[in-house]
């Protein structure tokens, strides 16, 4: 080939290299777009503020108290901290709110080099620095002593570790510092529980997205099983990835979450590699922590068809329509004024009425800031005497959340013991109660 066509044609040999070079490339991946509903900033350091004015005098009034103190310190924080702003503290910082009228004022004795932060946060009426070498509690105690307090309230409780945030050594040297003041001092049990159990409607329509994403992403892991091939364990990772997609953490202990189990009853437990079989009913309790504040509690059931079948037993059906049954009636036994025991009652009586084996568990808990979060427990309702519990005989309040299941066991033909046990979410409204979302209506059926 001459050098004159050999020049004229190689422009043309290069554009058709680079075609095919750019044309064997392989092809990049589709990244996955969703509509995250917590993918922007928390929205709580505006509803923690929302929180202590609107909710804490009231919580102070029903308690009984007139002021409290709360410890706050690095490496071994009060677990009330992140409630009030203290959860960035380093030196000890004594957090003091008191009633002024009808509101509650805020004043916080920080150590001097974290003054200007915690200021800024724009929560608190007044922080104080607190010179280097001065204690915040003895400086604080001296503004104490001169506003003739009734009661203190103080983080020291046998009965709830909410509650229990104050070491023996910080309430040896707050009594030390106040002197014959520490006479008033009482523990803060009444005033957290009524503070923490109620919520904000804000703080209801996070909770009700939440809930939306947990019972979703579990249909969703449903639909991906293979009966004969797939373990509970990879129900598990389904619902882990779902997590890590999202940007959310564990409702609970990692462990534990999410628990699936297509056996016998293990009660709280870690999903196994046991084999998913037809006939197999399939329980996945699971739940998410959201803006790392919020938790949901959802469980959801379905039953593996055996070959030839179009819909489950009779026997199956007729134990998923007694727990929904009986969560149905939990839910209309909750309303204002209701004892925590007698929502549990009102399904017991239906699980006798439908023949259901024993179940240890309470009908339901409160939910919100943890999985069991503070509040009336719904059970006792089968004890000769629901007072020795407490938690039980506390009456249901607007603005209150619970996790609560409809139940129905049943004795299987190997050993052990079967459960149904749907969990839904509602809040308790000024007349009765309702579901965040829709709850679960029928047996979802894997084929």
């Amino acid at each position: 080939m001459s050098d004159n066509i050999r020049n004229l044609i190689s422009p043309y040999l290069a554009i058709i290299s680079l075609f095919f070079l750019i044309s064997c490339q392989p092809e990049s991946p589709k990244t996955e777009t969703f509509d995250n509903p917590f993918s922007g900033p928390s929205p709580w350091p505006e509803i923690r503020k929302e929180r202590i004015q609107k909710l804490l005098p009231a919580a102070m009034k029903t308690a009984g108290t007139d002021a409290w103190i709360i410890l706050c310190r690095e490496n071994n924080n009060d677990p009330i901290a992140h409630h009030i702003g203290g959860e960035n503290a380093g030196g000890q910082a004594l957090f003091l709110f008191y009633l002024e009228g009808e509101n509650v004022k805020s004043v916080v004795f920080c150590p001097i080099g974290e003054a200007t932060a915690l200021a800024d946060l724009k929560i608190h009426d007044e922080v104080i620095p607190v010179q280097r070498g001065n204690s915040a509690i003895a400086d604080a105690s001296e503004y104490i002593k001169t506003k003739q307090f009734q009661k203190i309230a103080i983080n020291s409780s046998f009965e709830n570790e909410l509650a229990d945030g104050l070491s023996f050594t910080q309430r040896k040297s707050l009594e030390e510092a106040l002197g014959s003041e520490a006479a008033k001092l009482v523990t803060a049990d009444d005033l957290i529980y009524e503070w923490l159990s109620v919520k904000l409607p804000a703080e209801v329509e996070i909770m009700t997205k939440a809930a939306i994403l947990t019972s979703k992403w579990q249909y969703e892991a449903y639909a991906s099983v293979i009966p004969g091939k797939s373990t509970d364990a990879d129900i598990a990772r389904f619902l882990k990835k779902k997590m890590e997609e999202y940007g959310v953490k564990d409702g609970w202990s990692p462990d534990q979450n999410p628990n699936v189990n297509s056996g016998p009853d293990r009660g709280h437990s870690h999903s196994t590699d046991k084999v998913i079989m037809p006939g197999d009913v399939i329980q996945t309790d699971f739940g998410i922590r959201v803006y790392d504040m919020w938790v949901s509690d959802i469980q959801r059931f379905a039953y593996v068809l055996r070959e030839g079948e179009t819909k489950a037993p009779d026997s199956v059906q007729f134990y998923f329509e007694s727990s929904i049954g009986g969560n149905r009636i939990a839910l209309e036994a909750m309303r204002p004024g209701v004892l925590g025991y007698q929502v549990d009652k009102a399904q017991r009586d239906w699980m006798a009425e439908r023949g259901s084996e024993p179940v240890m568990w309470s009908t339901g808990h409160p939910v919100g800031y943890v999985a069991h979060d503070i509040g009336p427990n719904l059970g006792g309702g089968l004890l000769p005497d629901p007072t020795v519990r407490p938690a039980a005989m506390k009456p249901l309040k607007e603005g209150m959340l619970f996790a609560f299941d409809g139940f129905h066991a049943w004795k299987l033909p190997e050993t052990g013991t079967k459960t149904m046990s749907v969990e839904e979410t509602a809040v308790v409204t000024k007349d009765g109660a309702r579901y965040l979302m829709d709850p679960q209506s029928e047996l979802i059926l894997i084929k």
